[in-house]
């Protein structure tokens, strides 16, 4: 009876001692695959971060050229009733298309997703700002006569794209997230109309969407810093 006991008594603490071992190795395992996958997460914002260093130097080095360039354009334009003109219509183009940054009266808009719990409605959706609802009121801003446009600091320009990709919108290939801060120069008086009665802003505030619009004499909207190019658009002779 005392042998059979004692058998049982091991077996017992030999079950557990497998039990304790196959535990053991499965948590030295998670251990292993979570410092590795850290690893690897910190390998690559590191990655991230010299990349973006980098491009933030060479935009630094290109915005020095581009003053320097600046610079010699006034020089040898002194002087030169011809030339100065011509300088003056590369400003003003590039002011059109959105190449130099640019200051003056108008608008700012300010466009947040709703406080309202996700659980409160049928469609959660329907709570947050969509590509959609930012298109809908560049267009109005442009119909009111908006010189320049940026929505949180990207300018738009002729080439310029908006989409939704989930919880964000990716603009000029920029991801962006709300609150979607679109700031544009223009006639305030004209501009504020988009907070007229029955006007989209008053929509999506029914929709408990934040919208908001104020006035501004002092408004700096940024140059685009992408690249402009037309492939099939050619100078009509």
């Amino acid at each position: 009876m005392n042998k059979k006991i004692i058998s049982i008594v091991l077996g017992i603490m030999c079950f557990a001692l497998t039990l304790g071992i196959c535990i053991q190795v499965r948590t030295v395992k998670n251990s292993n695959s979570t410092v590795s996958q850290n690893y690897e997460e910190n390998n690559l914002r590191a990655e991230v971060l010299k990349y973006k260093e980098k491009y933030e130097n060479k935009y630094k080095e290109l915005e020095k050229a581009e003053e320097q360039l600046e610079q010699e354009r006034q020089n040898s334009t002194q002087n030169n009733e011809s030339l100065e003109k011509k300088e003056e219509e590369i400003k003003q183009g590039n002011k059109m298309i959105g190449l130099s940054e640019v200051t003056g009266p108008g608008v700012i808009v300010t466009l947040s997703d709703s406080k309202q719990e996700a659980s409160s409605v049928l469609n959660p959706s329907s709570l947050l700002v969509h590509d959609a609802d930012v298109l809908s009121v560049i267009n109005e801003l442009k119909n009111a006569g908006a010189e320049a446009i940026s929505i949180n600091e990207q300018r738009l320009v002729p080439t310029s794209s908006i989409s939704c990709g989930g919880n964000i919108i990716d603009i000029n290939g920029e991801k962006v997230g709300a609150p979607f801060e679109i700031k544009a120069i223009g006639l305030p008086e004209q501009l504020s109309a988009l907070s007229r009665q029955g006007g989209y802003l008053e929509i999506l505030k029914n929709a408990s969407i934040g919208a908001e619009l104020k006035k501004s004499n002092n408004i700096t909207i940024p140059k685009y810093t992408g690249i402009i190019s037309y492939q099939y658009a050619q100078t009509a002779e």
